[in-house]
């Protein structure tokens, strides 16, 4: 979350662990105004102010701007798109970014890249595969395209994570010393080799993707 302090530590306070972290972020040239970073909700303004100013270095902040609850626009995309963000009604339109229903920069722009891909692709009259469901921008198209969705009412955004990509039974179970793996540190083994996967799966979509290239005489 915004407040958590895991890695952060006080130099001039080494010892003494922060509960909570509050991120200033600049928001004009002259360094008189900053964001707090992550500070939406639906507190009434004076219940803000009042709460705001108990955090040490805020007691007598002026406050430009209370926070708020905003809301993404996002298409019902698992009904309208197809997997290579083209609208199924009419696929001369394609879709890209966080309106086609994912969370984040990073995610949004992944999902730019690859309209562009797809775009580019489909004008130099070749197919080009969404990456494997296994990486994490395969594993978003397929949410966003309605594959997460069995069972589900509704679609919601969604950012990358490991819950999004398909389940892994082969990781190693037991530790360097031969104990066997447990709780988090079963956990973060079983993340690292997801992980693997995923480089190595898209290693071998991108390198299919220059054979295709290379075949058919688009690759300079």
């Amino acid at each position: 979350g915004p407040m958590k302090p895991v890695g952060l530590t006080n130099p001039h306070q080494p010892d003494i662990k922060a509960h909570a972290i509050v991120q200033l972020r600049q928001d004009n040239a002259h360094g008189t105004l900053w964001n707090m970073v992550g500070f939406q909700t639906k507190l009434k303004y004076g219940a803000q102010t009042e709460i705001f100013r108990m955090i040490p270095g805020l007691e007598k902040a002026e406050f430009a701007r209370l926070g708020g609850i905003h809301r993404n626009t996002f298409l019902n995309s698992p009904k309208l798109l197809d997997e290579q963000l083209r609208m199924k009604s009419l696929p001369r339109l394609r879709f890209a970014g966080q309106v086609t229903g994912v969370e984040g920069y990073v995610e949004s722009a992944g999902m730019g890249l690859l309209a562009g891909r797809f775009a580019a692709a489909e004008r130099l009259g070749r197919p080009l595969a969404p990456p494997p469901e296994t990486t994490a921008l395969g594993s978003l198209i397929r949410h966003i395209t309605g594959g997460h969705l069995e069972g589900k009412a509704t679609f919601q955004p969604m950012n990358v994570n490991f819950g999004l990509f398909p389940d892994i039974t082969e990781f190693p179970k037991h530790g360097p010393d031969g104990k066997r793996l447990r709780g988090k540190d079963k956990g973060r083994a079983k993340k690292r080799a997801m992980a693997a996967r995923a480089l190595s799966d898209f290693d071998a979509w991108l390198t299919k993707q220059s054979d295709l290239l290379e075949a058919t005489g688009t690759l300079t």
